[in-house]
């Protein structure tokens, strides 16, 4: 097939998208497809046209454009076909907020949350008890993430957020054990223990991507229930945001058993040290498999 490998765009994710789209165009190469790379930023005018020309798009973009949905919406008028969530499911889930009503209305916990928007203004009264995680309410990466101790240090991180977001998510911190879970066609991955090698309190942006940024554990060392607790209210959350294809969720497990959904990803990394590939390969798959795995149910979704 004629496969578009859609990766880089102008989100501060760029370098990351750029990264994981060297190992797919291998996987690409290998599976014996024709690979045109197409990079939004440089000739996004074009992507309508392109796409009428060829059989597949492989999405790997994080962040806006691509998690958005608005790529999946311009495939979607050429009739290519793509892995992955479609446009709605994809911007639903990328609005933290939008996907916690979401959550909550299907029975999944969550961290209790705030939503305050540049006019309401930094000065806006705290309404959860400190400390507190403010972060984007879309984006990826832990980028823009900042974790509040005292009330004094909330206007600032207010300001991180306004300067590369329009709305700030605030959440309740809820200690614990911070655990992904993948979903791969109709079903759930094992889960996959992360912890920070730096001893930090989350699993920020350089802990995500350093090869030597947190230990992850496959399948987590949890009891059974825990573990499929988590990995049935993963499979709530895909279906009840509308996604397809594949997605991942991020999971707070406290000491006493209880778990909290923090967000869900539509485009999770593909880059050596990412998750999703890593639970992936647990029940079987290589690298290259998976790829082809996705593009067979992009297509059987769309094709």
């Amino acid at each position: 097939m004629h496969v578009i490998l859609i990766a880089g765009g102008w989100s501060d994710e760029r370098d990351v998208s750029l990264s994981g789209a060297k190992k797919i165009r291998a996987a690409l190469d290998e599976l014996g497809h024709d690979v045109t790379f197409f990079d939004p930023a440089d000739d996004f005018r074009n992507l309508l046209s392109i796409a009428k020309g060829a059989d597949f798009a492989f999405i790997n973009l994080h962040g806006t454009p691509g998690e958005d949905g608005l790529i999946q919406a311009v495939l979607d008028k050429a009739g290519c076909p793509y892995q992955g969530a479609g446009p709605a499911a994809s911007y639903l889930a990328l609005n933290k907020a939008a996907a916690k009503e979401v959550f909550e209305a299907n029975g999944i916990q969550t961290p209790d949350w705030q939503l305050i928007t540049p006019t309401q203004g930094r000065g806006t009264a705290l309404k959860l008890p400190l400390p507190v995680f403010v972060k984007p309410d879309k984006g990826g990466s832990s980028l823009g993430m900042s974790l509040v101790r005292t009330a004094e240090e909330f206007p600032a991180a207010l300001d991180k957020v306004f300067a590369m977001c329009q709305s700030a998510l605030v959440e309740t911190f809820i200690p614990g054990m911070e655990l992904t879970c993948g979903i791969l066609g109709r079903e759930a991955l094992p889960l996959i223990m992360i912890t920070p090698r730096d001893g930090s309190d989350f699993f920020d942006y350089e802990n995500k991507y350093a090869d030597d940024g947190a230990e992850e554990i496959c399948p987590a060392p949890v009891d059974e229930a825990l573990s499929a607790s988590i990995q049935e209210q993963m499979l709530v959350a895909h279906a009840a945001l509308g996604l397809t294809g594949y997605s991942r969720g991020d999971f707070i497990a406290t000491a006493d058993g209880e778990a909290y959904l923090l967000e869900v990803n539509t485009l999770p990394g593909m880059t050596p040290t990412s998750l999703l590939p890593r639970a992936a390969a647990h029940v079987g798959y290589s690298f290259t498999e998976l790829i082809g795995e996705l593009i067979r149910l992009g297509l059987e979704g769309r094709g």
